[in-house]
Order: C-alpha cells, then structure tokens, then sequence
C-alpha cells in the first residue's frame, strides 16, 4: 500500500512538470532573444530631441545640450536627422511637384538651342568703286534700300577715266594705222568695268562722259553705307555693302557636353517669337570646329529659305534637334529644375514616402544636358521620386529645420537649446532668433511687404544694368537699392519674421555695398550672385505680393550656375548680357 502511493505522487509530479514546460518552458529564452536581438541592437540609431543632426549607435547624453539620447525611430515626427517634413499649405502655396525617375531618353533626345538669325555671308557683295574719283550724286537713300542687278547707285567724276575717255577718242581714229593702242585702250576701260555698250556709246558719240555712273553687280538689300555725297574715293574703295536675304543663317551656341549629340545634315525645328505659331525646317550645314574659349560653346549654322522675308538679320530663335538615339539609350535623366548647384555639388530633394510630403537632400553627379534635363551618373536610381518644382522653397525649408540643404553641408543648427539659424553660406549672418519649423511663407503686413517691394524693384533695375553692361548705372541701383533697404521697417515684423529678416538684410546689404563701390562689371556680376541668393530667400520667406520668377544660367560663375530673379519669363541673362543673352531657363515661379 506504502509503495502504490509513493507511485502516484510521482506521477503527479512528472505530470506537473511536463504541464509546467509546456506551458512557461519556451517564454523566458524567447523573451531573452528578443531582447538582445542582435540585428536589432546594431540598427538602432539615438539622437537628440533637440539637436537631430547627432546621430551614435548607442544611448548616453547629447554632447551639445546633454539632453539624453532617444532612439531615433522615436521622435515625435518619426523620421531621421536628415529627413523633414511640409505641411499641406506648403506644398500648395509654393506649387511643389514631384516626379519618378526612370530610365530612357527624354523628349525623345530633343536638344533645344537658342540662336540668332544672320545675313548669309556667302550671298554677301561689297559694291566698290573701279577707279577713284568724287561722287557727285549717291542715288542710295538709307539702309534697308533694296537693289536691283544694274540699278544706277551713283555718279561719279574721274580725272583719270576722264582721261581715259580721250584717250578712246584719239585711238578710235588711229585703229586702222594702230590696232594694238587701240585694242589697249579698250581693255584699260574694261578693267574700269566699263561694259561693251557704254566704250562703244564713248566711241561713237566723241563725247567724253564727265560723271560716270556706277551700276549695281549683285541684287539685294543694302545693309551699310560706307561713303556719303560729296566724298572723294579710291581706286577699289568699298561705297556699299550688300546682303542677299533670300537665304539666311540661323547661327546657335552649342555646349561642350552636346556636342558629340549633333552632326551635320540633322534636320533642326525652329521657332521664333515673332510666329509663334509657326515651326520652321532646315538641316545643320555647318558645326564649328573650333571651341570659343570664353564661353565653352561651338558654333553651329543652319541655312534657312527666306524668299518670303520671313527672318530678319539679328532676330532671335529656338532650334530643336534631334540628338544621335545611340548616346542616349539606358540613362537616367532628370528635369534641370530638379537641381541646385552650390560651387562643385549637385543636389536635388527626394521624396522618401510616397504618401506624404517628407523630404531628404541627396547629391547627384551629373553627366550631359540634354534639352531640359541633365544625365545623371551618380546618386539616383529608377524609382526615387525628386521635387522638380518648388526646389527652392523645399530647400529653404531644410535651413529653417536645421537639416542638410544646398549652402549646409552638414546640416543642424549651430547654436544650443531653441536657437538657430538660416545656415544660407560662411557669410550669414549669427543673428541669434528662436528655431520654428516654419516650412510655408510667413505672415506679414502688406505694409512691409511693399517696402521690401522697393528693394526687389531697385533689384530689378540693377539686374537689367546689368544685362545692358551699364556699369554706371549698376552703382546707381545699388545705391538705391541700399536707400531703400534702410527704409524698412523692422518694427512691422514680429517674432519669427523679424528674426529671419535679421538673419538676411545683412547679407543683402554686404553684397549691394560691394557691388555699389565697383566699377568693373565682373566683380559687380560676382556680388550679384550672392545678392540674387540672399533675395530669392526673402521673396520666398515674405512674399512681395506679385509672381516672380526664379531663373537659373548653368554657365555662370565658371559652369557652377547661378540665379536670378525676374518680373518676367522671358530669359535676359545680366551674367553675360549680349554675349549669351538667351542662355538660362526658369526654375521657380512664386506666386
């Protein structure tokens, strides 16, 4: 009996037991596992709450405020110290739009030129005189004068043809006795270009013809006067220029990276402003072989029909080429209003979630420009989706949050605790104000806004200067423009808005006082640069209640790039002026 229970009390021990282990036994490895996850411990990033641009794989205090760390999945916002986010105004009122990258040509490889019609040099004339003598009467009114083959020019009195004159008569009579003086005396007419029928009116009239006239050899339109009525002239001096425009020359600046996209006989589209509505053929007859130095393009030239006297001499037109398909296959291409350039990087935005509006800095490098785009050889992939409109605001609103942007490599902000700055370049103000995340433009009073709507007017005028080479009145629209910097209220901007406009009037003034005290238009184009930079970020910031334009030339500043802002869109470039005034495109348009 003993032994029979000392068996059952074993058996419910061994039954609690394996109830037990199969109840509990697997839980505490499990939790352990999970909790020293290896995968998990070495992801994991901890940041600061209020410095999001420290980043350390492990917990402890933040070596700038000593905050303690936190992990960097658990922000309030849930991103990373790179990312930021726009609220829904933002992204409406600065119109931003995005777009997947992917592979392939774009606009099938469409190159797009901009050029100048210009006379036909093959089907030029210089009308000269044959012999010297006095024009008597000019019968050639103006410029712009069409002539005919063998019209009358002018009338004009030579001693020496005088001369010669009589020289025929004497020898008429002697031709039987003397048939060489006479045959020499004829053939020094004909060198004259006398023709046949006026030797033989001399010779049979015995009169000497005091004024000679001069008839046109070429039919055309008479594109410069080089003698007036009255003048005395040499043997072979140039009286008239003379320009067939029945053909014209559409010559177009062409970029060193384009180049090997182009060939000779490649059909071309062109347009003008003057018929818009009208697109014009012809095939590439000539490329430069010769690089011009000072602005890295070659010339290339396009023969176009003109008998209608459709084109005019100086007119300005756009060529669309198509580029060699083979150099284009299997690219990654983006729109050129994607990217910032910033002295030798290229940066653009990404999108990186697809259901909301957050946003990261990524540099790319970039190969050829192909139309409005660039090839890209580095830095994106097919599939990312990038901001191609609205960058500049994008990119203010990652100075504003102290990420990585265009001017702020490393990104953050510079001082402790709330305090921060716009981090727009070295010579930015320190200005202390209180750190928002402002992403969308700042209220103000329509008050300041005029004001600064002074400023960016004096602005305007100093850019068109500029374009016109006036570098008299560039120093004077500086110095206005300086007048009526000092002018604005800053009482009228509270808070954050006063802040802000601290942190730019500095560099705003700095650079017109510099472009003020100059004479020499390539130093004054120099500070404009920055002064465009620092006023693009206060009409985005304040707004100057009109649309403007931001416009972008990738040649300036040595190939780098650099902006501008204009009333108009129409490109009129005041980094090169005449030498490349069409060279440029807009990026940005602010309402």
């Amino acid at each position: 009996m003993k032994n029979n229970k000392i068996v059952i009390y074993i058996g419910i021990l061994v039954v609690g037991v394996l109830l037990g282990w199969l109840l509990f036994g697997g839980s505490p490895n499990e939790e352990t596992d999970h909790n020293h996850d290896p995968v998990a411990e070495s992801n994991q990033m901890w940041t600061c709450s209020m410095h999001p641009q420290i980043m350390q794989p492990e917990p402890g205090d933040c070596p700038i405020c000593g905050m303690d760390l936190i992990p960097a999945e658990a922000g309030a916002d849930g991103l990373t110290a790179d990312q930021f986010k726009l609220t829904a105004n933002a992204m409406a009122l600065a119109n931003i739009q995005t777009t997947v990258v992917g592979n392939g040509s774009v606009e099938s490889g469409t190159i797009k030129l901009s050029g100048k019609i210009a006379e036909n040099e093959e089907a030029n004339a210089v009308q000269v005189s044959y012999f010297s003598g006095r024009i008597e009467r000019l019968d050639i009114s103006f410029t712009g004068e069409k002539v005919r083959k063998g019209q009358l020019l002018a009338n004009i009195y030579s001693p020496e043809l005088y001369a010669a004159q009589q020289e025929l008569i004497t020898a008429s009579s002697l031709k039987e006795s003397q048939p060489a003086l006479y045959k020499a005396v004829r053939n020094k007419l004909k060198l004259w270009k006398l023709s046949e029928n006026q030797i033989n009116q001399i010779e049979t009239s015995g009169k000497v013809i005091e004024n000679f006239p001069v008839y046109a050899t070429v039919s055309g339109t008479v594109t410069e006067k080089l003698v007036e009525q009255g003048d005395y002239i040499k043997q072979g001096q140039p009286l008239l220029k003379i320009a067939n425009l029945n053909t014209v020359w559409a010559n177009f600046d062409v970029y060193e990276n384009q180049i090997d996209l182009l060939k000779k006989g490649q059909e071309v589209k062109i347009t003008t402003n003057a018929y818009p509505n009208k697109v014009f053929k012809g095939t590439v007859d000539f490329i430069d072989p010769v690089l011009n130095t000072n602005t890295r393009t070659v010339d290339l030239r396009v023969v176009l029909n003109n008998k209608e006297a459709i084109f005019k001499p100086g007119m300005f037109v756009t060529a669309e080429i198509e580029g060699n398909k083979s150099n284009l296959n299997e690219v990654i291409t983006i729109p050129s209003s994607a990217v910032l350039w910033t002295g030798e990087r290229s940066v653009v935005y990404l999108k990186t979630n697809p259901d909301e509006p957050v946003f990261e800095l990524k540099e790319v490098v970039l190969g050829r420009r192909l139309g409005g785009h660039y090839e890209v050889i580095e830095g994106l992939y097919e599939g990312n989706e990038i901001v191609i409109n609205g960058t500049f605001t994008v990119d203010a609103a990652a100075q504003l949050q102290g990420k990585k942007s265009m001017m702020n490599k490393q990104g953050g902000k510079t001082m402790t605790g709330h305090e921060g700055h716009l981090g727009m370049d070295n010579n930015t103000s320190k200005n202390k104000s209180e750190h928002a995340n402002i992403n969308e433009r700042l209220k103000v009073s329509e008050k300041f806004q005029e004001q600064l709507k002074e400023v960016y007017n004096d602005y305007i005028n100093l850019k068109d200067a500029l374009v016109e080479e006036d570098s008299k009145g560039i120093s004077e629209y500086a110095s206005s423009l300086l007048s009526n910097l000092s002018k604005v209220d800053m009482k009228l901007l509270k808070d954050e808005a006063h802040n802000h406009w601290m942190l730019l009037v500095g560099d705003i003034k700095s650079s017109t006082t510099s472009i003020a005290g100059s004479q020499d238009i390539k130093t004054q184009r120099n500070h404009f640069k920055h002064l465009s930079s620092h006023l693009i970020k206060a009409v985005q910031l304040f707004g100057v209640n009109e649309t403007v334009y931001v416009e972008f030339c990738p040649m300036a500043d040595n190939n780098n790039g650099a902006y501008w802002l204009s009333k108009e869109k129409q490109i009129r470039n005041p980094y090169f002026g005449e030498a490349m005034l069409s060279c440029g495109e807009v990026e940005q348009t602010i309402k």
